[in-house]
């Protein structure tokens, strides 16, 4: 099975699909392996990816493993939820006027305020705070403009959340999904669903929410753009994105 994260990995950082990766997962496919996408993306802002590399019918990871969907047709095989309440609560408390946003499976995000123009895709609703913790979410998202990255990691750590799993993105902005859930828990359940054993799984990535999903897989390939944990964690790392990223990698397997 190959396993790949979207943003930086599969696509640049404005979502182009380059013709070399392109093709190059074509041949993974015409392989008969299973191509998994495993991104921190929602669903409805993955399915076109999906439809344009022309995936046959399998699982997606999305919303950093909360969420998998068979497509197509599209079916939620699974969708972990939390009590998004305590989150809301102590950053509104800690950091006021740090945007929030819940996901709405499919759909798009309600939110307290608008977010920086084309960071959330779908039908994006505002309501208040106490109405976005009213029900159990797949995953809550904070973003601050005005903060930077080691702001942000600090946020997390003070905001002392239990029973969640936090992902620090590139710029202020953090997911935070159910307790003990992230990319590698959704593959290695897709992955006994299709009797492969994680050994025989190439997963790549660049983000810190891939980190266990390298460690897990039997062959972890890190972008050079990802922070140096992120390489820490994977057996090797790719040639940049810009220099053909993953693609030699996938030719050596399946060229």
């Amino acid at each position: 099975m190959v396993a790949l994260d979207v943003d930086g990995t599969v696509v640049d950082r404005d979502g182009v699909l380059g013709r070399p990766m392109a093709d190059a997962l074509a041949r993974v496919v015409a392989a008969g392996v299973p191509v998994v996408l495993a991104t921190g993306r929602a669903w409805h802002s993955t399915r076109d990816l999906v439809e344009l590399l022309g995936l046959p019918k399998g699982p997606t990871v999305c919303s950093n493993g909360a969420v998998i969907v068979s497509y197509p047709p599209q079916e939620i095989v699974q969708a972990v939820t939390f009590d998004p309440r305590e989150v809301i609560e102590r950053v509104e408390s800690f950091a006021p006027g740090t945007l929030i946003a819940v996901e709405e499976i499919g759909v798009g995000f309600r939110l307290n305020d608008h977010f920086p123009e084309g960071d959330l895709t779908g039908e994006l609703v505002v309501q208040s705070a106490e109405e976005l913790g009213a029900l159990p979410v797949t995953r809550v998202i904070l973003r601050d403009p005005r903060r930077s990255v080691e702001e942000f990691i600090t946020l997390a750590q003070h905001l002392g959340l239990q029973g969640v799993t936090y992902f620090v993105g590139w710029s202020a902005w953090l997911d935070i999904a159910p307790e003990g859930v992230n990319k590698a828990t959704a593959l290695a359940q897709v992955a006994a669903g299709l009797g492969i054993a994680a050994e025989d799984v190439l997963a790549a990535g660049d983000g810190r929410n891939d980190i266990e999903m390298l460690r897990w897989a039997g062959r972890g390939v890190a972008l050079p753009e990802a922070p140096p944990e992120v390489q820490a964690a994977a057996d090797a790392v790719s040639p940049p994105f810009a220099e053909g990223g993953l693609v030699p990698e996938l030719l050596h397997w399946f060229g």
